[in-house]
């Protein structure tokens, strides 16, 4: 178990400001936000790489504020996976061990189940310089978990990789994670990473956490607008409220009914919104006329820029209904959404 109490680290031109988080014993996190957010800052406190300004980071119940990186208990992979050039992978994945106090001798069970582990025994001879993207991070990986470590903490493991290579470590760490129960804190971008992979999530802005709680609750119930605009919520509006009824400019949404006194915000995520020439139900809400202003082709979906009444909403389509729709820019069409689909923040 990680906890980390009024954590509050300073550098010149940043401050992460008192960071109040738990990651449970057992449990796959990821901390997610902007570049620049204090994410890796977040990993490097824990690891011991950095001094803390200020708080407390609790390992196992353990105060480890004060201790070295090596007395802590904690395997670090990063992004472009830090191997030393100048070692072959067998010396790689050993290298970490003497700094904890341990040998070849004494660990070599458990070594030889890692290697095995991330299929690794054809290249132990062979230099890094010299493995794909995928093996390097298979090395890395296999380093870091070679000291036995209570928690692991992932950099953006998988960013530099290629799609494939991508898929193959993701597979890898939730096989990991679930066969072994170690506790796991990964910094992403990536949000099908944090779907996949993660039980619950936080996500950091300009050093200060915004929110946090299951992947479900922030990716479809955040609490702020830049979570909302985060997580892809895109259509984020000011909003008056009466009960049941939220006004953005002159139009009028249903929402679900709650108290809103406080609310200041409508937000729906473009998945949410149907797209069609007539109105599709004749007992449906929130229909509105909207003309199509851009269609930006991204693949297997389709962006669909529409103006109502000079509101613009974004809604996402498959590009294939796209086509079978054949919609222009500049056509009249009808968009809808359910009381359910808009979030009040």
């Amino acid at each position: 178990m990680i906890q980390l109490r009024d954590l509050s680290v300073k550098l010149p031109g940043f401050t992460l400001k008192e960071i109040n988080l738990t990651v449970e014993k057992g449990e796959f996190f990821t901390l997610l936000g902007p570049t620049g957010a204090g994410k890796t800052l977040i990993l490097e406190s824990i690891s011991g790489m950095i001094p803390i300004h200020r708080g407390t980071i609790t390992i196992n119940g353990k105060d480890v504020s004060k201790m070295p990186p090596e007395r802590r208990g904690v395997g670090i992979v990063y992004q472009d996976s830090a191997l030393f050039p100048h070692l072959n992978v067998r010396k790689n994945i050993f290298f970490g061990l003497r700094y904890h106090g341990k040998t070849v001798r004494q660990s070599g069970k458990a070594l030889d189940a890692i290697i095995e582990w991330f299929s690794l025994e054809h290249l132990l001879d062979r230099s890094v310089v010299n493995l794909s993207g995928g093996e390097k991070q298979r090395v890395a990986m296999a380093r870091a978990l070679a000291v036995d470590p209570s928690v692991l903490l992932l950099d953006e493991p998988l960013s530099a990789l290629d799609p494939g290579f991508r898929e193959e470590i993701r597979d890898i760490l939730k096989t990991l994670h679930e066969e072994t129960g170690i506790t796991v804190l990964m910094v992403t971008h990536d949000f099908v990473e944090a779907h996949y992979l993660a039980q619950r999530t936080a996500v950091l802005n300009a050093g200060l956490i915004e929110q946090a709680g299951t992947v479900a609750d922030v990716f479809y119930r955040p609490s702020t607008p830049f979570v909302a605009r985060f997580v892809g919520m895109k259509n984020i509006f000011p909003a008056k409220f009466d009960k049941d009824v939220a006004w953005v400019d002159d139009l009028q949404f249903t929402i679900p009914h709650s108290d809103n006194r406080f609310r200041k915000y409508v937000a729906i995520r473009p998945e949410d919104i149907c797209v069609s020439r007539t109105n599709i139900s004749k007992i449906a809400t929130n229909i509105f006329n909207a003309t199509v202003m851009r269609i930006f082709n991204k693949g297997i979906f389709s962006d669909i820029r529409l103006d109502v009444s000079g509101t613009v909403f974004q809604a996402i389509l498959p590009t294939s209904a796209l086509y079978r729709m054949n919609f222009a820019e500049g056509e009249t069409v009808c968009i809808t959404f359910t009381p359910e689909r808009v979030h009040v923040i």
